[in-house]
């Protein structure tokens, strides 16, 4: 029912920048809170930024300053702009739901983000 398709990840320097993409045919970010997340090895999944259906948006400290979030209505497809990465942000990066953890919802297969040092 629900589809979550996450791209844009990579390699990249630290100080450098990726912006991630997200297309979702089952979540429409008209009428839902979105969120990123992201698991590093051996931890748990955390909300790292999420965006309401008014247009608000909340960051996490680890990444406030450096990470922006938006979405594109009419192509339903949600942007992660992150900027002045570090290696700390290195993590498989997902999208979902705002309150996707709480809910217990699906995942997708999120898009791999390293950041050397």
């Amino acid at each position: 029912q629900v589809q979550l398709v996450e791209s844009g990840g990579g390699l990249v320097q630290a100080g450098g920048s990726l912006r991630l993409s997200c297309a979702s045919s089952g979540i429409l970010f008209r009428f839902n809170d979105m969120g990123w997340y992201r698991q590093a090895p051996g931890k748990q999944r955390e909300l790292v930024a999420s965006i309401s259906r008014g247009g608000s948006t909340k960051y996490a400290d680890s990444v406030k300053g450096r990470f922006t979030i938006s979405r594109d209505i009419a192509n339903n497809t949600g942007y992660l702009q992150m900027n002045s990465l570090k290696p700390e942000d290195t993590a498989v990066y997902y999208c979902n739901y705002a309150n996707a953890i709480q809910s217990g919802a699906n995942w997708g297969q999120g898009t791999q983000v390293t950041v050397s040092s």
